[in-house]
């Protein structure tokens, strides 16, 4: 946005400046004034947002305090008697083009869609940066003797400057897990196809990471798509369709109706005349759908009759909507709603999903309860075909759906299945041990695992099992680990020298579940030492040089984490591998030479040695043309590296 309203010569009446709101050098007192005191309310409505999607909340606040620390500087201005000189006009226009960015980019972090925004992260980065940079900038001039401003005032209004300078030069400290995660969830691989429950556990975790696991959660966020679809019209397709589908599979976790989904993500029925819009109070809390068979829970809310007894089948015991726990479990039809649904769609013309008829949810539920519970006693039969049969069963059933988990431990299957980890049966640990991971996937049934001492058990099967089964304890592993508390048990059981091992002499699938668990495991700083005793570096150099095996950037996430560590940064220091990097710079994939950046800057930062010897492999014109054509993020990574190589020149 270029500045508007240039200052005109002699005593004639200037233009002004951004639309009138900032006046020139012989605008009158109260007109300046009155513009300065619009951009003190414009500083102070930025922090009236409530909050922040959690992905930008660190970046939000800090700009928002920023931009407070410019108020002392504009009251000061406001005092002013005399008409302001030609460049206090110009920095305060460009200031309040700055705060008007500011001020959009705040709200699309406020109410935006939150996989996008984590999805986008290093493009919303970007946008704070080009803040900081104007806002920088506009400053530059600003004549604080000629306007009298106090030394005061001055020194902060300086400091401010230097944190902005300062935040423009920091490297990303927190989106590694994030980014991690979002790669494995979009990765194309031959695994695909199977669906195994362990990428279940990773969505679980994006799910809570970005605070979108439960109904209310999920409505929001499924409001904020349609918006971004709406807003980007066709632009970034590819990206907008990963958000579709990553809140597609957010809902089959929470179990809700997936349906809402359809392209452009607005039910069918409503893309039929989508100039249409179906009251708010006619949509189920759940589906999102119009309801056709309303009905009353205990608390006084509405849901559609299927959705509402598919959560109570679930052995909820709460309202969705307000969370309050249900005096009863009865369904009272809402008559009223709907017939004022029925009216509604006959004066509109429009047409109410057909659905079949529900069979009776309540007997079903009492009849999967009854085989549930019956398997469960199996686990404990004298007879091993009995057994064996059971265990497959559970495992089959822990597969297929989020409900079936929460009442096989309901039933009490989890301590039973664990003791059967120790069986001599190759089969049924096979069976067991997969059936732990598939179980694994619900919150809650991981601390009951834990609990029951599965963890060191687990790690046994890893060492000794099958090949299936030693994949298949990896992936285990890995969910487990999604909690703090169990990254540190996973690593007193010694269960990370097998994982090593695992990704040294496994088959490509158990490479992928040993990486995904190392990483995991290796966000503690305790295990960060245990792995690299354990000899994790050389099979992580081997899948970065060995590109057929397309684990490059799972391997450089990894020593990215083991970078930060002393002992990491000692092992991994070779020359050899920093020539490597350099390679992957120049001639990687753009998502290689991120991951490749992000590990070279983690190096040199603490050490400038490495610095000196990528420079003499040639990291330098690479850099170079990174910053001109590489993705956002490896521009940033590459604009980062140059100015830390500048500063040790000049050292």
């Amino acid at each position: 946005m270029e500045m508007e309203g240039q200052m005109t010569e002699g005593g004639g009446e200037g233009e002004t400046m951004d639309n009138g709101n900032i006046s020139n050098a012989t605008s009158n007192n109260k007109e300046t004034s009155d513009a300065i005191h619009e951009l003190i309310d414009l500083i102070e409505s930025l922090g009236l947002f409530p909050d922040y999607r959690k992905t930008q909340k660190r970046e939000c606040l800090n700009l928002v305090r920023r931009m407070k620390l410019l108020i002392p500087l504009l009251e000061e201005i406001a005092d002013i008697a005399s008409p302001l000189p030609d460049e206090a006009s110009t920095c305060l226009c460009n200031i309040k083009k700055s705060l008007l960015s500011a001020k959009k980019l705040l709200k699309t972090c406020h109410d935006g869609s939150k996989i996008y925004l984590a999805f986008e992260s290093e493009a919303i980065v970007g946008r704070f940066h080009s803040i900081y940079d104007k806002l920088y900038q506009s400053l530059d001039s600003m004549p604080y003797k000629e306007l009298g401003i106090s030394d005061e005032v001055k020194e902060q209004v300086e400091l401010m400057r230097v944190q902005l300078k300062r935040a423009k030069r920091r490297t990303d400290t927190q989106d590694i897990e994030l980014a991690m995660d979002m790669m494995v969830v979009f990765s194309k691989n031959e695994d695909q196809n199977e669906n195994r429950n362990a990428d279940s556990a990773i969505l679980e975790r994006l799910a809570i990471k970005l605070e979108l696991h439960t109904i209310s959660d999920l409505k929001a966020e499924t409001a904020a798509v349609r918006k971004l679809v709406k807003e980007r019209s066709g632009q970034n397709a590819e990206s907008i369709q990963h958000v579709i589908d990553l809140l597609s599979k957010f809902k089959q976790i929470a179990g809700v109706e997936e349906n809402i989904l359809d392209e452009p993500v607005l039910p069918r029925s409503f893309q039929k005349c989508p100039s249409l819009a179906i009251p708010h109070e006619f949509l189920c809390p759940i589906s999102l759908e119009i309801m056709t068979d309303p009905v009353i829970i205990a608390t006084g809310q509405t849901y559609e009759r299927e959705s509402i007894q598919k959560w109570l089948d679930s052995n909820h015991r709460t309202c969705p909507k307000t969370g309050q726990i249900l005096s009863h479990l009865s369904l009272a039809p809402n008559y009223a709603l709907r017939n004022l649904i029925l009216q509604w769609c006959e004066k509109n013309n429009f047409e109410l999903p057909k659905k079949d008829a529900p069979a009776s949810s309540q007997s079903s539920y009492a009849e999967q309860k009854e085989e549930i519970s019956s398997l469960v006693k199996n686990l404990s039969s004298s007879q091993l075909d009995v057994q064996r049969r059971a265990v497959a069963k559970i495992r089959l059933l822990s597969k297929e759906n989020p409900d079936n988990r929460i009442m096989i431990a309901s039933c009490g299957g989890i301590p039973p299945l664990v003791q059967l980890l120790s069986y001599p049966d190759s089969k049924i640990q096979e069976h067991t041990v997969t059936a732990l991971l598939n179980l694994s996937i619900d919150e809650a049934n991981k601390r009951i695992i834990s609990r029951e001492g599965a963890i060191p058990a687990i790690v046994e099967v890893l060492q000794k099992g099958t090949v299936e089964a030693k994949e298949n304890s990896a992936a285990a592993l890995f969910s487990l680990s999604i909690l703090d508390e169990n990254k540190v048990a996973i690593g007193s059981a010694d269960g990370i020298p097998p994982l090593v091992d695992l990704l040294q002499n496994g088959t490509i699938r158990g490479k992928k579940d040993a990486a995904t668990a190392l990483f995991n495991l290796s966000l503690n700083q305790t295990n960060k030492v245990k792995a690299i005793k354990a000899g994790i570096v050389k099979p992580l150099l081997q899948l970065v040089e060995d590109k057929n095996l397309g684990m490059v950037d799972e391997a450089l996430s990894i020593l990215f984490l083991l970078a930060s560590h002393p002992e990491g940064r000692s092992v991994i220091g070779q020359l050899s591998f920093i020539e490597t990097l350099v390679g992957i710079i120049k001639d990687g994939t753009p998502k290689n030479k991120e991951c490749a950046l992000s590990v070279l800057l983690e190096l040199g930062l603490n050490n400038s040695s490495f610095i000196l010897a990528a420079l003499q492999y040639g990291v330098y014109e690479h850099l170079v043309e990174l910053v001109k054509s590489g993705t956002n993020r490896a521009q940033r990574k590459a604009n980062s590296l140059l100015q830390h190589m500048s500063r040790c020149e000049q050292i």
